[in-house]
């Protein structure tokens, strides 16, 4: 169990928890060996467990800790730990990029524009180094409190693609790219699409395809097309809008050749909005309409010379594509090579039909070449005959080349997975449709059209599929009333369970509303089942550190309280042989404890030793001498690692089971070693003395002796 105060390879300190993900929990720690605050990421048990992903997680993290660059959250160390596997990466205050647009709705049009090319920064920078994100979506990308746009999740995302991961599916298949959903290979321009989808989002609000699970989701960025963002909304520039649609082109070549291409069109889209510069590469159609053959073309075919038949046999159907200028960033071919002389497979098939029909009419005429001069040895056939077979010539020689077309295959029982493959194969397009079904979830329950019937290329077959029997999936009820949000969910057509309510921290829900749902939001569960409302506690404050105020004066404490924002609690009194009359005896909260800002600390005052309280001795007496006790002690330690480095430096005496500072001050590498003179003790004998810097306690104390001096 990891918790604040422990020590991970008796370097890292962990703070507190800040968050959690599908595969790791992330921790603010203090670096005790450079003294700084790090963002610790320590993998969950189930893939510590997994040495094949451990393997690739570290692999792939050591070689992302070579990246630096002003885009991309540094990764500092990467380690394990008494079977804990971490990575130790810069600590970014701020919040996610997917936060930031909850909270806004949507981002202005030059808002997106600045943060979508930071991100392209932090990629380009990534794929020089070769590697790839995998993962690019609003939940990895972090806006600082300055301003600075940052990349995190590198490499714990190409480990992820070796394993199963559903836990947090349902965040990212909503970027995913289409050759990832098929589960093929990605590369960089993967992570172009994702960034697209990303843009899209700011600019939009919403995700371009929603659907009722992962599978749907993953379908749609296959098959289907977002609806372009100059179409949603009027006030965002065509010019924009064509830079996302190009960034998610389906097949990954139609898309910007690389990220630096994809900058130098968003940097132009500032200045020219309304510009006509973003081509997006397409198919030109190949034309279906019947062939007819004409006399002429038959005896042109028949003549191997001729020159028509040497067009029509020769002939291919070429494409031109047109190359902006931000395609041509990083190209090596030459770009006057702009024609492609590939066969368009419909083309193809046409003219293997015109193949055989050549075939049929050679056959034809020989037949009939050797049915005359029979004709002519055997006698005159009548009229009639002659007729029929001049009727069946023509037919025979000028058959319509009609289109072929596609029997729709047989889905039903099969998984979706496998449905798609089918249809794939045979260049047709899927549509789904979810049914509640006692049948088994994501199977194909029924089609239309039919198994067998026959229909064009990319036509639509309707695939409806079983979510299971009374199952809903769960709606997302972020920002409603805790009333509203039962209202909802044990309403139609939901009729789940209310069962209780927590609350966390948030920096983006007002305080009292909904923040989540336990089953998670997109869960397939059955009516009736109980969930868990989590309620917002509104934005998380920093705590403060409680300073030491025993041994101080109390107008002095007071004064260290109010600094820290800490609210001075219930005071008490005290006789007291050590400490003077009106110093600090104790507190109530603990030197160094974490507590959030107002927090009451109780204390209690010395009235002085009870000798004291005696009549004061008439003048003529003579007064008692009054001593004090000093010491001194060098300490040779150095708390500092390098030439230069300097901090705050704190004494502590321990002494008859008391502990006090007695020195405060500010310190460097080239002070060490350093003798600490004049040191008050509260009594003759030894004492300890230990050290902290900077707040943290160092290791090692050092004895020392306090001798009786007169006032």
């Amino acid at each position: 169990m990891i918790s604040p105060g422990m020590l991970i390879s008796e370097r890292y300190e962990i703070i507190d928890k800040v968050g959690s993900g599908g595969m790791a929990d992330v921790y603010n720690a203090k670096d005790q060996r450079l003294n700084r605050n790090v963002a610790i990421k320590i993998l969950k048990q189930e893939y510590s467990n997994d040495a094949k992903f451990v393997a690739k997680f570290r692999a792939e993290a050591q070689s992302v800790a070579g990246l630096s660059h002003p885009n991309i959250v540094n990764v500092y160390d990467v380690g394990e730990d008494d079977n804990l596997y971490y990575i130790v990466m810069e600590l970014v205050e701020g919040i996610t990029l997917k936060k930031f647009i909850e909270r806004k709705g949507r981002l202005e049009i030059n808002e997106a524009i600045g943060i979508g090319i930071q991100i392209a920064q932090g990629i380009e920078a990534a794929h020089k180094s070769h590697i790839i994100h995998r993962d690019i979506k609003p939940q990895n990308i972090i806006i600082s409190k300055e301003g600075k746009v940052k990349v995190t999740d590198f490499g714990i995302a190409k480990a992820a693609t070796s394993n199963t991961i559903t836990s947090n599916a349902m965040g990212s298949v909503h970027y995913i790219s289409p050759e990832q959903a098929r589960g093929g290979y990605s590369d960089e321009k993967s992570d172009i699409y994702s960034l697209g989808v990303t843009i899209y989002e700011m600019l939009s609000g919403r995700v371009p395809f929603e659907g009722e699970n992962t599978v749907s989701v993953a379908f749609a960025h296959v098959h289907e097309a977002a609806v372009p963002l100059d179409e949603l909304d009027d006030s965002i520039p065509r010019s924009l809008s064509r830079i996302v649609q190009k960034c998610m082109q389906k097949k990954p070549d139609f898309r910007y050749v690389n990220a630096a291409a994809l900058i130098l069109d968003l940097r132009r889209a500032v200045s020219e909005p309304d510009g006509n510069y973003v081509e997006i590469e397409s198919e030109e159609p190949v034309s279906s309409e019947t062939i007819r053959i004409t006399d002429e073309m038959r005896s042109k075919i028949k003549d191997p010379d001729s020159q028509v038949g040497r067009e029509r046999v020769t002939e291919r159907p070429t494409k031109k594509i047109e190359r902006t200028r931000a395609d041509e960033v990083g190209r090596t071919e030459d770009p006057e090579e702009t024609e492609e002389t590939a066969m368009d497979p419909k083309l193809e098939r046409i003219l293997k039909i015109c193949s055989g029909i050549v075939a049929v009419i050679i056959v034809v005429v020989l037949i009939l070449c050797v049915a005359k001069v029979m004709g002519v040895l055997g006698g005159k056939k009548s009229s009639e005959t002659s007729s029929q077979e001049e009727t069946s010539s023509q037919a025979a020689t000028e058959p319509p080349v009609e289109e072929s077309k596609i029997p729709v295959p047989d889905l039903l029982g099969h998984s979706l997975e496998e449905a798609q493959e089918m249809i794939d194969e045979l260049n047709l397009k899927i549509k789904l449709v979810s049914e509640e079904s006692s049948e088994e979830t994501n199977k194909v329950i029924r089609q239309s059209p039919s198994a067998g019937t026959e229909v064009e290329e990319y036509s639509v077959v309707t695939v409806y599929y079983s979510k299971g029997k009374n199952d809903v999936v769960i709606p997302d009820v972020s920002g409603y009333t805790p009333n509203d949000a039962k209202d909802k969910l044990e309403g139609e057509p939901y009729g789940l369970l209310i069962s209780g309510t927590t609350s966390q921290y948030s920096d983006s829900i007002e305080e009292g509303k909904v923040i989540g749902t336990d089953p998670v939001v997109g869960s397939s569960v059955e009516k009736g089942t109980s969930v868990t409302l989590i309620l917002s506690k509104g934005p998380k404050e920093e705590g403060v550190t409680v300073p030491n105020i025993v041994g101080k004066k109390e107008e002095v404490a007071l004064e260290l309280l109010e600094e820290k924002n800490l609210t001075p609690g219930k005071k008490n009194y005290e006789y007291s042989d050590t400490y003077t009359k009106g110093t600090v005896i104790r507190q109530s909260k603990e030197r160094g404890t974490e507590v959030e800002k107002g927090t009451s600390v109780d204390y209690t005052v010395s009235l002085g030793s009870k000798d004291e309280a005696t009549p004061t001795p008439s003048p003529t007496a003579t007064p008692e001498p009054t001593y004090h006790y000093v010491g001194s002690v060098t300490i040779s330690a150095n708390p500092f690692d390098y030439e230069g480095e300097d901090g705050m430096i704190e004494l502590y005496l321990t002494q008859g089971g008391v502990e006090k500072r007695v020195f405060k001050g500010k310190l460097g590498f080239s002070d060490f070693p350093h003798k600490f003179s004049e040191i008050e003790g509260s009594g003759e004998g030894s004492g300890v003395i230990t050290m902290s810097r900077d707040g943290v306690l160092m290791d090692g104390s050092w004895s020392i002796s306090f001798r009786k001096v007169a006032d």
